[in-house]
């Protein structure tokens, strides 16, 4: 696989030195088993796959080169690039401006821009609409796009699918930068309506056995199908695909369940399935199933609690907290410093949106075990420092350097 030129305060040694082992020994990526980091007192059991994915490098990489390249040239962010405060924090610092906030409101008009800007597409891609209003001024945004390469494999096979006339059901949170590109482009070749989960996507399976009024369906999903939608047409002939930081998982379990509906209300086999609903498994991002598979594995470890370092808007992220969630104390942070102390955690509720102080986190008892992993958007470096602070807590620790010697 590509290795990209990402800064290296994004690095950490440790980190590489873990990462680059565990690639010697298993290159086929077949063991997703934790690391075991033994620091005596603590004790550390580090997800087998996390941090930058492949799109993420990408972005990154074309976006410092570009500011890079281009001195005195006015560079705009159409929104943020990945969901990590220190990398826009690290882009805004070296004089790029954000025309979008994550929701898509304007910040900077589109008419204050020129023909001689510089406009940088995010990871997650835009929609054609915003990709047209910046051709037509001028701006050419080819050479600047850092749109995930798996993100727009979601969009060829979407493209693949409404040649064959399917329509397009697309799993993703509405409002996700990604969610709504994905739309945009889907919606320009086929019917498209958007779920947020399976309680959708049973509700919208009502529309399809006709359990439903038709017309309900327009104030039910208002805002998540393409114009011209025809409820009583529009879903005889379906494929799934998803925004790709969504749980595999989830998208796995609509899409089957979606499967099951055509399946029952058609009389379809085997053999005919496809005259009805398309195979988009392929559709998958690779690294949000091996980051999530590692997480699943990690929780076979009994430990006190977990940390999940990464931005409080990462969808990828929120998702690996979910996980752990379900089987212990998690504390979801995006950087050292919400560590205040060895007793108290400032920790992210992604569910009500709001940080909680916790106290007492830390056990009384030693070793102190610790499952830890990060999202996609987050650097190394920013796991490196929350392993160094807690193990500064405990005097009889074992220093990071000699960690990282003992993968070397």
């Amino acid at each position: 696989m590509k290795q990209f030129d990402v800064p290296v305060f994004y690095r950490s040694p440790l980190i590489s030195a873990i990462k680059r082992k565990r690639k010697e020994k298993d290159k086929l990526k077949k063991d997703f088993s934790p690391t075991f980091l033994d620091f005596g007192p603590v004790q550390i059991y580090l997800a087998r796959h996390f941090g930058f994915c492949y799109g993420v490098e990408n972005a990154i990489e074309i976006a410092f080169r570009t500011i890079d390249e281009n001195p005195g040239k006015r560079i705009f962010l159409l929104s943020e690039m990945i969901h990590n405060p220190q990398v826009n924090k690290d882009l805004l610092s070296r004089g790029v401006h954000f025309l979008q906030d994550t929701h898509g409101r304007q910040i900077i008009a589109f008419e204050d821009l020129t023909p001689q800007d510089i406009v940088l597409i995010p990871a997650f891609g835009t929609t054609l609409e915003i990709e047209q209003k910046l051709n037509s001024i001028g701006i050419h945004t080819e050479k600047y796009n850092t749109t995930c390469p798996f993100v727009e494999k979601v969009w060829n096979r979407s493209e693949v699918i409404a040649k064959k006339a399917y329509s397009i059901v697309i799993h993703g949170k509405p409002t996700h930068e990604e969610t709504r590109a994905t739309f945009s482009h889907a919606a320009f070749n086929a019917p498209s309506v958007v779920v947020k989960n399976m309680a959708q996507t049973i509700e919208l399976s009502k529309y399809i056995t006709g359990e439903k009024s038709p017309g309900d369906f327009y104030t039910e999903f208002k805002g998540q199908y393409s114009e011209g939608f025809d409820i009583t047409r529009d879903l005889d002939r379906v494929g799934v695909v998803n925004q790709t930081t969504m749980l595999a998982s989830d998208t796995q379990a609509i899409a089957d369940y979606l499967k099951q509906v055509m399946i029952e209300k058609y009389g379809l086999t085997k053999e005919n399935l496809a005259e009805r609903f398309a195979d988009t498994r392929d559709t998958l991002c690779y690294a949000t199933n091996d980051n999530q598979t590692s997480v699943s594995e990690m929780l076979e470890t009994s430990a006190d609690f977990a940390i999940v370092v990464g931005g409080y808007n990462s969808s990828n992220t929120s998702h690996l907290v979910e996980l752990c969630e379900e089987k212990l104390p998690t504390y979801f942070i995006n950087n050292a410093e919400k560590i205040l102390s060895p007793d108290e955690i400032l920790h992210y509720n992604f569910h009500t949106k709001q940080e909680l102080l916790t106290r007492d986190f830390l056990p009384a008892h030693t070793p102190v075990k610790i499952l830890m992993t990060s999202g996609a958007s987050c650097p190394d470096a920013l796991v490196e420092r929350v392993i160094e602070k807690l193990t500064a807590f405990f005097k009889e620790s074992s220093p990071l350097d000699t960690m990282v010697e003992h993968f070397l």
